[in-house]
């Protein structure tokens, strides 16, 4: 199976974008640092040298297993984790998130429990839950569906600002394990797990609460719904024990869509497959699916949501900071009209 196989083309994002680029270039104020394509987009707060850091994004079809397996507070606290991440990316410290949920009809039970868990999360990570909006759509969802986007305002000093710029060929990439599927590539997840449960003569909830040994007892809804991991308290741990270059959050576009992101244009990344082992989950997901390597790597993380570039010299205090850290390959020189992720 392919990701386009389920209607979600990369692709035709890709299009669009480059559709309205020069639009939103022409909204330029002379704040604004950076260009389209970043983690976050970059604002000079002027009179001082802080940056402010803007993310957003959603859950996307992760909610339709919440709704299924009535487990809506995960997805509350993936949206703020995945706002932070990518303001990490940038360099930047978390300030404030607002979120934006609409609905059919409004279930008070079910907002609470979403949105609560965004409070919760935004508590621990000393980010402030600033407002939101809430949208009764009658006619635009389905009955009992919903819908979430999430808003994070985050800071940096200017002289600490992540730029791919000041990445070096031989330098060293370091790999955070994710926790799951974080909150990308469900659309395929969900397809394969539908045939899955065909085959099996099952309805889709009962397969995914049904135990699996590969899981150690745990079952498929459980590992596709576990929370995205925030990376903040491994960032800066990190930050006191090396130098970091750029960092690359693996969200949708797996490992191409993401990685060449946090490098500069002539270098690529060298990765070694066999440095961790992928988690039981993708390796499940790619049998049931007869789902390809290239297909896989282009749609999940496979197992590392972070990816941190950092000199080679830094390498040894970079793993003694993070113990569940790996190396996972280097900085190379990128070979004219290929992929700029080398698997080795």
């Amino acid at each position: 199976m392919k990701y386009q196989d389920t209607g979600v083309d990369i692709s035709r994002a890709e299009d669009a974008l480059a559709r309205i680029r020069d639009k939103v270039r022409a909204t330029r104020r002379p704040e604004v640092i950076g260009d389209i394509g970043a983690f976050g987009g970059l604002f000079r707060l002027t009179g001082t040298d802080t940056v402010l850091v803007a993310t957003t994004d959603g859950v996307g079809t992760k909610l339709v297993l919440a709704r299924l397996l009535d487990r809506h507070e995960g997805v509350g606290t993936d949206l703020v984790h995945h706002c932070v991440n990518d303001a990490l990316a940038m360099g930047a410290e978390p300030l404030f998130f607002l979120d934006y949920f609409s609905t059919s009809k409004l279930e008070p039970e079910v907002f609470a429990r979403v949105v609560g868990a965004m409070a919760d999360a935004c508590r621990a990570h000393g980010c402030a839950l600033l407002g939101g909006e809430t949208a009764e759509l009658p006619g635009m969802y389905a009955p009992g569906t919903y819908d979430l986007a999430g808003f994070l305002v985050g800071a940096v000093a200017r002289d600490k600002i992540l730029d791919p710029a000041s990445v070096r060929e031989g330098d060293v990439l370091i790999g955070l394990p994710s926790t799951g599927l974080h909150t990308n590539g469900f659309s395929l997840a969900r397809a394969i797990c539908d045939r899955a449960a065909a085959r099996a003569e099952m309805d889709l909830r009962s397969f995914l609460v049904l135990p699996r040994p590969a899981l150690r007892g745990g079952t498929v809804g459980d590992a596709l719904l576990a929370v995205h991991r925030c990376y903040l308290d491994e960032v800066r741990a990190l930050r006191d024990a090396a130098t970091i270059r750029s960092i690359a959050h693996l969200t949708g576009g797996g490992w191409e869509g993401n990685l060449p992101r946090a490098l500069p244009p002539g270098l690529g990344a060298a990765v070694d497959r066999e440095s961790w082992i992928v988690p039981p989950l993708f390796r499940m997901l790619v049998e049931w699916g007869g789902v390809s390597d290239g297909e896989a790597f282009a749609t999940w993380n496979m197992g590392i949501g972070l990816v941190v570039v950092i000199p080679a010299n830094d390498e040894r205090a970079a793993l003694r900071a993070l113990p569940d850290a790996i190396t996972i390959g280097e900085v190379e020189r990128a070979r004219p009209n290929d992929l700029r992720v080398r698997w080795t």
